[in-house]
């Protein structure tokens, strides 16, 4: 094997566009550009593909998208829903269906968001002079015409770059690209908290729509005027290749190994491991210690999503059916669990081979 080390390589005049394999590496074509994790919406841990009904309390479809309402049972959002073909390069996309002809009140609003942490678009300078422009991309179908509408928002929502986008065609994949001049006012996090909110609206009061095209220090989370999703029985937004990179000008989806696009859902959200060992400390309880593959934003919270199984070395196989934390030992690497059972055998060992626990450190 060979070896070429050098400092700078460039074409035959000394510029830019040389090639390798017929490839010309530049700054804006490189993997690692797009900001948006699980933009492709393959990956979907917490519901492997069922509905989920928007409401009031935050929840996910997808991992990483968040679907946000000022009403409850307005929409419903999934994997792939209505099963229609994705649009080409793509396996997958989200889906949101409205549940009703809806009437928005002035501070209504249905959204579908992406939180980035601050720690991934530090780079971006934004709150500062030297605040960077970023273009947003994504490939969006609906059964409705018109012009839609998001918008971008700070940690503390108090700036905010309403957008709108048109679709022609009702039920036809359609390109979308908008440029948004990086924001010189305000304060934008760059730690592990939320840096820049990313939102789509599927209906937003008045009190909530501003001027798109301009940033302003109100709470916007869309366009006025914007066609709004929730107004229509029936109505369906999809969306896929979503992303966020940083510069003028829209490149092709920035696609990443699925192991990868994993692991970047998994520092937000990860389901429990199985294989982990562990003893019962009496007939009715199962103390077990889990390290998560991947360390977590923060301290995750603990759900007990659905009952799993252990086995019982001294009987045979248990059902878990609540799972909570042994005191406090829980942190961003790892956690003592006591799971709860019937019928197992005191002192004996444990094994869990399957896993009903959600640990969420969410933005």
């Amino acid at each position: 094997m060979s070896t070429i080390a050098v400092n700078t390589i460039t074409d035959a005049s000394g510029g830019t566009t040389a090639t390798i394999n017929g490839y010309t590496p530049t700054v804006s074509n490189m993997a690692g550009r797009n900001r948006i994790i699980n933009g492709d919406m393959r990956i979907d841990q917490r519901n492997a593909g069922a509905s989920v009904t928007a409401g009031t309390s935050n929840t996910y479809a997808v991992d990483r998208f968040i679907n946000q309402a000022s009403v409850d049972s307005k929409f419903t959002v999934q994997q792939n829903a209505g099963s229609v073909t994705p649009p080409a390069g793509f396996a997958n996309y989200l889906g949101a269906t409205s549940s009703a002809a809806t009437s928005l009140g002035a501070s209504d609003y249905y959204l579908i968001r992406h939180f980035i942490e601050g720690l991934n678009c530090s780079d971006l300078a934004w709150g500062t002079a030297d605040a960077k422009t970023v273009t947003l991309s994504f490939l969006v179908r609906s059964s409705l015409t018109g012009t839609f509408g998001g918008a971008i928002n700070n940690s503390a929502a108090n700036r905010s770059y309403p957008f709108t986008y048109s679709i022609s065609s009702a039920n036809t994949w359609t390109q979308i690209s908008v440029t948004i001049p990086g924001d010189t006012s305000g304060t934008w996090l760059t730690t592990n908290g939320v840096g820049i909110r990313v939102g789509f609206s599927l209906g937003t009061g008045s009190t909530l729509s501003g001027t798109a095209g301009s940033w302003s220090g109100s709470t916007y989370f869309s366009a006025t005027g914007a066609t709004s999703v929730v107004g229509t029985n029936g109505a369906t937004f999809y969306i896929t290749g979503v992303q966020l990179e940083k510069g003028s000008t829209a490149t092709s989806f920035d696609y990443r190994p699925y192991g990868t696009e994993l692991q970047l859902c998994q520092r937000y959200y990860q389901v429990g491991s199985s294989g982990a060992v562990g003893k019962f400390t009496s007939t009715t309880n199962l103390g077990y210690g889990i390290v998560f593959p991947i360390p977590m934003r923060s301290t995750p919270t603990v759900s007990h999503t659905a009952n799993y199984s252990a086995v019982d070395l001294g009987v045979a196989d248990v059902t878990i059916t609540n799972t909570t934390i042994n005191g406090s030992r829980i942190s961003t690497t790892g956690a003592a669990l006591n799971g709860t059972t019937t019928g197992a055998t005191s002192g004996a060992i444990g094994i869990v081979f399957s896993n009903g626990t959600g640990f969420s450190s969410e933005l």
